[in-house]
């Protein structure tokens, strides 16, 4: 298992939400390495403070209502053949190449066989660059047909963007920012690529389309794991303006003050949250900077903070 995975589920852990194998395998591996116990304890501790004002619990009743409106549309809804279910489950392939060594043989086979042909395919096509104008209704690409981005520019003074990405062979998209098709690309930028410049460029041109909640998760995605601080402190610039209303946002820029390795992002996010300090998870999280930050700048700040709020009664 690897550790990017286990940090990408480490808030689903800490809430409860990961499947029972999931979560087994996620202890199996916190046990043996220290980096990613260390990320579970950080996660568990800005959990702890946030729980210090929870919101009230839903009523029993709403709770019951919710279960039968739930249990009503999983008895209405329609099932998806066994050939269906056998094709998206990646589960009941795992649990019949298990129980089943002429299946497994068979699999290993097929896939050599694939991977062989797949490579001679790829290598016997010449590479070449496709232009591809948005504005002809062409399909938005999906990450898995995308196998990198190589670069995003913006032409000076228009909201047209020129953006190259690799499939089997080099691609290039043009269009508005506006176009789904651009939208889809810059998105994938900001998570996967690995030019740090290039993921930098897709969140400057991201952070124009904030009200769109699909690019804000994305933002709140590159914050909390992009390994980059500018592509981290680019993200947090973007999402200031929904620290107010948005309390996925506002725990998003919480945990980047608590946990960033980089002080540039722990001050800035500091900066973002002074007009929500009286909010009670604000307020929790700047008490305990106030009382143990490593930085000096950063506990002196929060003290200040905390010295202008009203007494709590």
């Amino acid at each position: 298992m690897k550790c990017e995975w286990v940090r990408e589920n480490i808030v689903l852990q800490v809430y409860g939400e990961l499947a029972d194998d999931a979560r087994h395998e996620l202890e199996q591996h916190v046990a043996r390495c220290a980096d990613c116990a260390t990320e579970l304890k950080a996660e568990q501790d800005f959990h702890a403070l946030l729980a210090q004002d929870r919101a009230a619990d839903p009523t029993p009743n709403l709770v019951a209502a919710s279960r039968m409106r739930l249990q009503e549309a999983l008895e209405t809804a329609k099932q998806g053949s066994f050939f269906s279910r056998l094709a998206f489950d990646p589960a009941i392939w795992l649990r019949q190449v298990r129980f089943s060594p002429a299946l497994a043989s068979a699999i290993l086979i097929l896939g050599f066989a694939g991977g062989v042909l797949t490579t001679y395919k790829i290598y016997a096509r010449p590479t070449t660059t496709a232009v591809v104008n948005t504005t002809n209704q062409t399909p938005v690409p999906t990450e898995a047909s995308i196998a990198s981005i190589s670069s995003i520019v913006q032409e000076p003074g228009t909201n047209q963007i020129s953006i190259k990405y690799n499939a089997v062979s080099t691609q290039e998209a043009q269009g508005s920012l506006n176009d789904e098709r651009i939208q889809q690309l810059l998105l994938y930028a900001a998570r996967n690529n690995y030019n740090s410049g290039v993921r930098v460029d897709s969140v400057d041109l991201l952070a124009q389309k904030t009200s769109d909640m699909q690019v804000r998760e994305a933002l709140m995605y590159t914050l909390q794991n992009d390994t980059n601080p500018g592509v981290r402190l680019k993200s947090l610039d973007a999402l200031g303006n929904y620290v107010k209303n948005d309390t996925n946002v506002r725990d998003s820029v919480l945990r980047a003050l608590v946990n960033d390795s980089n002080s540039g992002v722990r001050i800035e996010a500091l900066r973002l949250i002074e007009p929500v300090k009286a909010d009670g998870s604000v307020r929790g999280v700047l008490m305990a900077l106030a009382a143990k930050d490593q930085s000096t700048y950063i506990k002196s700040q929060a003290r200040t903070m905390l010295a202008q709020l009203p007494e709590i009664d």
